[in-house]
């Protein structure tokens, strides 16, 4: 059987500090010659494009960035010569509908494929076939639900749900001989899985995803082998100069070899300026040794829950200071001059308790985001 080869890197933006490189194609400046020499040598190239391409800001109403790039970009896009371009992501509607369609109608104008976001929801759930020598690959793009989303009636991005994205994907294994899921979630800057996303993506294997990559969190995390399928939790930017982080500053890219004996390998790189390279061998090695060793403790029982439990006590007081109406000063003032004195007279235990039924609870939750979205439209 003829073996092909995949390479799947991560989010890729251009900034501020890149369009110029972007726009004259630099690629020299922007992956180095010895990654370009990898991205040549593959079959099958994707990325997850994680801004709109356009040159009309239409910023939409959200929290967080709205992130945006010039059309001029699209040629050093076009240069790195992906196969296919994934769209499935929280910032792919940052400029509204204009700003995804300015962004499909450019990736088709220069003969590149995407997948993962459309005019509808409908168009976005459909996946992606690559075909070469009788073996038939599927792609399926799915991210959380954040302000990107598409609906029924709205254009946006694929969004990950339980109820339907099982059966996208076991219709697509019915289809293919390969199955990756590309999966937009987790929370950024955390390098395991939650309970529940360990418990997600290992559902969406067991219904036939043959790879699941999650997407999204910045950094790399680790990965588990799972009845038969690989799942990464966390593969870190492709070239996203936005942060200098240490969480930024590495990421792997996937290689799968598919035929005869499958097999997957972790390329370390690393940003360079405002591009990246690949990592020498000294810094590869203890980038993949980082990974593997998160790898083996998250085999551990109980290690998930236990790590996910200290992450959660760390932040949860980030969450109740932004439900408490604080603002930025009277937070920063609570937190640095009272010791967080305003925030524990602001919630007692049956308050906690309320929002944690709130957002625990199927009926509560619903009804609390129909009236929060009924509430902007005033």
């Amino acid at each position: 059987m003829q073996s092909i080869s995949l390479l799947f890197a991560g989010d890729l933006a251009p900034t501020q500090s890149n369009y110029d490189l972007f726009a004259n194609a630099d690629l020299k400046a922007l992956v180095g010659s010895d990654l370009l020499k990898i991205f040549i040598s593959t079959d099958f190239l994707l990325f997850n494009l994680e801004v709109p391409l356009t040159d009309t800001p239409n910023p939409i109403s959200k929290c967080g960035p709205n992130l945006i790039a010039p059309t001029s970009t699209i040629d050093g896009i076009k240069a790195i010569n992906p196969t296919l371009i994934g769209l499935a992501n929280n910032h792919i509607l940052d400029q509204d509908e204009q700003g995804l369609y300015s962004t499909i109608n450019i990736l088709k104008s220069n003969n590149i494929d995407s997948v993962g976001a459309g005019k509808n929801l409908q168009q976005a759930a459909q996946p992606y076939i690559f075909e070469r020598d009788g073996i038939k690959i599927g792609i399926y793009a799915c991210a959380e639900y954040e302000f990107s989303i598409a609906d029924r009636n709205k254009a946006g991005a694929n969004s990950f749900d339980p109820l339907e994205s099982i059966d996208h994907i076991n219709c697509l294994k019915a289809e293919c001989d390969f199955v990756v899921v590309l999966y937009h979630g987790g929370k950024e800057h955390y390098r395991y899985p939650s309970p529940n996303l360990q418990k997600v993506c290992r559902k969406i294997a067991k219904k036939g995803a043959d790879l699941v990559i999650c997407q999204h969190s910045h950094c790399i995390g680790c990965y588990e082998e799972y009845e038969g399928s690989t799942i990464i939790y966390g593969q870190g930017n492709f070239i996203f100069d936005y942060s200098e982080s240490e969480f930024w500053q590495t990421s792997l890219l996937v290689k799968v070899n598919i035929g005869g004996e499958n097999s997957i390998e972790y390329i370390p790189i690393v940003k360079k300026d405002n591009g990246v390279c690949l990592a020498e061998c000294q810094e590869g090695m203890d980038i993949l040794a980082g990974f593997n060793e998160r790898s083996l403790e998250i085999l551990k029982d109980g290690f998930v829950e236990g790590q996910y439990r200290r992450f959660a006590e760390e932040n949860i007081q980030l969450y109740l200071r932004s439900l408490s109406g604080f603002g930025k000063w009277l937070s920063r003032i609570d937190r640095k001059l009272l010791n967080g004195m305003l925030l524990r007279r602001k919630y007692n235990k049956n308050q906690l308790l309320e929002i944690q039924n709130y957002i625990e609870c199927e009926a509560h939750r619903e009804l609390l985001l129909a009236g929060l979205l009924a509430e902007k439209r005033l």
